[in-house]
């Protein structure tokens, strides 16, 4: 799987084996084992190489597009799966979600759109205490 990652990557940030090597520090043909599966890369290779193509260590080595098929998300993104809204507007967020995020039954959630980029949905906590922040700035400068 590593190895399939590690190709698909190295294409969609269109660079060529000896610029991974390069950047990463290692020859091109380590790189082309890797990709072909003949070997691993070790823990601070695959360190570097997700710093590098700005994923997480473990989708760099246990994404499977093939089975999600969605591309690998950057790190700090994710995709949660789908849901299904129900007739008066409710989701069920999924679990990795709430573990992620820290929500919990009962926590107030904000919802806000825009039209051209979709929905949001943020902890009401989580935008209180941004607000107080830039009051707080807000009134420092004055």
């Amino acid at each position: 799987m590593i190895g399939h990652n590690l190709t698909s990557l190295r294409k969609f940030h269109r660079m060529s084996q000896e610029d991974v090597a390069e950047q990463i520090g290692v020859s091109r043909q380590a790189v082309a084992k890797w990709e072909a599966g003949t070997t691993s890369p070790d823990i601070n290779n695959c360190v570097a190489l997700a710093k590098l193509y700005q994923v997480s260590v473990d989708n760099l080595i246990n994404y499977s597009e093939e089975t999600l098929h969605v591309p690998m998300p950057p790190r700090g993104k994710h995709l949660f799966g789908i849901v299904t809204l129900g007739e008066k507007g409710q989701i069920v967020i999924p679990k990795k979600a709430r573990e992620i995020f820290d929500l919990k039954a009962g926590d107030k959630i904000v919802v806000l759109g825009d039209e051209e980029q979709g929905i949001a949905l943020t902890k009401a906590s989580t935008l209180m205490n941004f607000y107080e922040t830039l009051k707080g700035e807000a009134e420092e400068e004055n």
